[in-house]
């Protein structure tokens, strides 16, 4: 697909449908600020003579056995999230809600935070896998920022110490990070799950950037939003495994998708939802 029929796509559906058009973004997005997905071998964790795999790690089980080394791999995780900035991407998809934020919503499944650094809001932002930035208590609570004390640094496989442990009490009780893990499910009150589904059933157009379709709730979203017969359009350099890009070619007969990064094409993008006319 060519940015000139993305630029026109975008122009028809947002002039004939009254929705806003809905962004997704996914690793992809973030990977063009330096940061890994952690599924690689960045992503391991020894714990005495063991690596744990992410997959291993990111669980409520791997947490109620060693929380120390949990809450210590994703303080790390973290400190690798704050050493990076946002990219053009992020500050173009920040900008267009400044500009016509009736016309805008953003699910994102990263916890890295960046799209929040960059400008975006709350309000039009999904974070539907939670932010690394955040805790709340294991009893159930609203997430709150992770304490100063505890630095934006942090040491690959060091244990937390005592007293840094103890700072990730909140009102007395213990902690955990707030995000989404594998042995768990979507819910609104911290992942916007219903919230997502509406906007899937609103959309006048979804935008994926970033994301190879393997999680299920931006599946389901774009399931939604396809089955409304609204179209798809999908940025990511490594489309051929895509499962959005197959989505969008079993329903629609075409890929509808640009081959390359968030920042080659967002921007423009973004440029051209802009100024579609208010809703």
């Amino acid at each position: 697909m060519e940015i000139a029929q993305a630029l026109e796509l975008i122009q028809t559906a947002g002039n004939e449908h009254p929705g806003p058009i809905v962004w997704l973004t996914g690793a992809g997005i973030s990977a063009e600020s330096g940061i890994p997905t952690f599924r690689g071998a960045q992503g391991y964790w020894r714990v005495g003579s063991r690596n744990y795999h992410p997959q291993e790690l990111a669980t409520f089980a791997a947490y109620t056995q060693m929380p120390n080394e949990v809450w210590s791999w994703y303080l790390y995780r973290r400190s690798v999230c704050r050493a990076a900035a946002a990219n053009p991407a992020h500050h173009a998809l920040a900008a267009l809600e400044s500009e016509a934020p009736d016309r805008f919503l953003l699910v994102t499944q990263n916890v890295d935070g960046l799209h929040l650094r960059a400008g975006n809001t709350l309000a039009r932002t999904y974070q539907v896998h939670g932010n690394i930035d955040y805790m709340r208590k294991v009893s159930g609570s609203a997430p709150v920022p992770l304490p100063e004390a505890l630095g934006e640094t942090w040491a690959r496989e060091r244990s937390l110490t005592e007293a840094e442990f103890e700072l990730l009490r909140h009102e007395g009780e213990p902690t955990r990070p707030h995000v989404l893990w594998f042995d768990e499910t979507y819910d609104e009150i911290n992942f916007r799950f219903d919230s997502t589904l509406r906007a899937a059933d609103e959309a006048a157009l979804l935008i994926v950037v970033g994301s190879t379709g393997q999680t299920n709730l931006p599946v389901q979203l774009a399931r939604r939003v396809l089955a409304r017969d609204r179209p798809m359009i999908v940025i990511d350099p490594e489309v051929d495994e895509n499962a959005f890009a197959q989505m969008n070619e079993a329903v629609c007969g075409a890929h509808r998708t640009l081959r390359g990064g968030a920042g080659t094409f967002v921007p423009a993008l973004a440029d051209a939802v802009a100024s579609l006319s208010p809703r």
